[in-house]
């Protein structure tokens, strides 16, 4: 199942949201202002990313700047409970299943979440259109 954490005032995330509608792709969403993240569901996100908190974070964020907060000094605990505390501190959209992770709204990237079986057949119809021309 493919989960999508969002914010509803967030532009990437109303993006990834009409993409995975048109797309007809099932996924949960998870407003993370009103249902904020487990500390369980942060683990397991970070787990999965390339660079970790720094994947993560929203060092650019008005909340991020206001704490005044160095990342490098927190343990991973006190940085889960922080987030679980301002949730606005996480770069949005968050799109999961079992294996992927994407943060923010890629066209591309976000392709991956199609089933297997879309995406053959849509190279197979490039391929076709491509032996056509």
């Amino acid at each position: 199942m493919i989960n999508l954490y969002l914010s509803p005032s967030c532009t990437s995330c109303r993006k990834a949201r009409a993409w995975l509608n048109q797309y007809h792709v099932d996924y949960t969403e998870h407003n993370i202002l009103t249902q904020p993240l487990t500390i369980e569901a942060l683990r397991d996100i970070l787990a999965k990313t390339e660079n970790g908190t720094e994947d993560l974070i929203s060092t650019r964020s008005k909340v991020f700047q206001k704490l005044n907060v160095d990342l490098d000094s927190l343990t991973i605990n006190q940085l889960l409970e922080l987030v679980t505390a301002y949730p606005n501190l996480l770069r949005r959209p968050i799109i999961t299943d079992d294996k992927r992770l994407q943060i923010g709204f890629n066209e591309d990237e976000i392709r991956s979440f199609l089933p297997r079986t879309y995406r053959q057949s849509e190279m197979q119809h490039s391929k076709d259109t491509l032996v056509e021309a």
